[in-house]
């Protein structure tokens, strides 16, 4: 298991690369270009900068979390091809730069969906919240105008630019169903996993955040199923998942544990963290600690380990604790110690011996 934490990018974060490294077994850096419009081609310059300010820690940049695949392509339009193409030439200059693993979504119009960053809990912390009725009853417009105006950070998935064009993106997926996405996706891997055979790089599909249809728009990245299919789609230990147990966890239907064991092959990269999820279907992101969610961590650890699991994975969203300021779900403090919570289950297993007669009278 090789450790990781997300970083925005200098001027882009709230955390340092010099903090991160003060985190016992982080080892390399899940980044992106967060400044790179879906469909365009990364440029090699920038890719090389970050590479030389991870490396100056010690840091590798093995993955990266997002390259976006543009809407055209989920949509399923002629225009896809040109996106596609600018796709492949961005993996083949990642693999230069020494790049496993990417992370990326086919998630309609939005990557992930909550009615609130800073919701407070009952020891002070504040998290991100979703609130099921509130979703169920609001306007798309009026939810977006709400996340996207966080002031300090823009919200990756969320940029001004990106739903600028909302209404247009929702009239374009009228009529487009799941099963369509799921044919739009086959066409995608199609076109980029013999590049990613050719280059060593992996891609690790993110579930659907939270896993059910949200303002008509469908989601198909939902369940063990559905994992099952898309993995299938083109059958290659180059396609593959970032399994996130908050995302699928979300709905108590999904069990995370036997996911991680039926897909430990296919799984290049893991999202570990706990959220709580209530009986009218409201969720809030808790601490990694499995007593203070409902996502059963140890459960999900014990999973990997015993599946000789040595990809990489990271502490996904974190609280807001001690008074920090940072980007929502993104601070330091919580996801530091959400990181030796998972390191202290995997040693602790790692120790672990039969039971035997000896041992006990020792």
């Amino acid at each position: 298991m090789r450790m990781g934490f997300r970083w925005y990018g200098e001027g882009n974060d709230s955390v340092s690369l010099k903090q991160i490294k003060q985190i016992p077994g982080v080892e390399t850096i899940v980044w992106a270009l967060h400044d790179m419009q879906a469909g365009e081609e990364w440029p090699m310059e920038k890719i090389l900068e970050v590479k030389q300010q991870a490396e100056h820690y010690g840091f590798t940049i093995d993955v990266v979390e997002s390259v976006n695949v543009h809407e055209d392509i989920k949509l399923g339009l002629l225009s896809r091809d040109r996106y596609i193409e600018n796709y492949k030439r961005t993996i083949e200059k990642l693999s230069r730069a020494g790049v496993k693993v990417i992370c990326y979504n086919f998630m309609p119009v939005f990557d992930w969906i909550r009615t609130d960053l800073y919701k407070e809990l009952e020891d002070g912390s504040t998290a991100l919240f979703y609130e099921k009725s509130k979703v169920d009853n609001i306007d798309p417009i009026e939810l977006v105008n709400k996340i996207a105006n966080n002031p300090d950070y823009t919200m990756p998935g969320w940029e001004p630019g990106r739903l600028e064009n909302l209404t247009k993106l929702f009239d374009a997926y009228k009529g487009v169903t799941e099963e369509d996405l799921f044919q739009h996706l086959r066409y995608f891997l199609e076109g980029i996993i013999p590049v990613c055979e050719e280059n060593d790089i992996k891609m690790a599909i993110h579930p659907d955040d939270p896993p059910w249809p949200i303002f008509g728009l469908p989601r198909i990245i939902t369940n063990q199923a559905n994992i099952k299919r898309v993995l299938k789609l083109v059958d290659s230990p180059y396609n593959g998942v970032t399994l996130c147990s908050g995302s699928l966890g979300s709905n108590p239907s999904n069990n995370l544990v036997n996911m991680v064991k039926e897909f430990a092959g296919r799984i290049p990269f893991a999202h570990v963290r706990n959220i709580k999820v209530y009986e009218n279907g409201d969720f809030i992101e808790t601490s990694h600690r499995g007593q203070d969610g409902t996502v059963d961590i140890v459960g999900i650890m014990k999973a990997y380990h015993e599946n000789g699991f040595n990809g990489y994975i990271r502490p996904d969203h974190g609280r807001h604790i001690w008074d920090e300021k940072c980007r929502p779900g993104y601070g330091l403090y919580d996801r530091a110690l959400g990181i030796m919570y998972l390191l202290g289950i995997w040693d602790s297993l790692g120790r672990q011996l039969p039971l035997t007669y000896e041992s006990i009278i020792h």
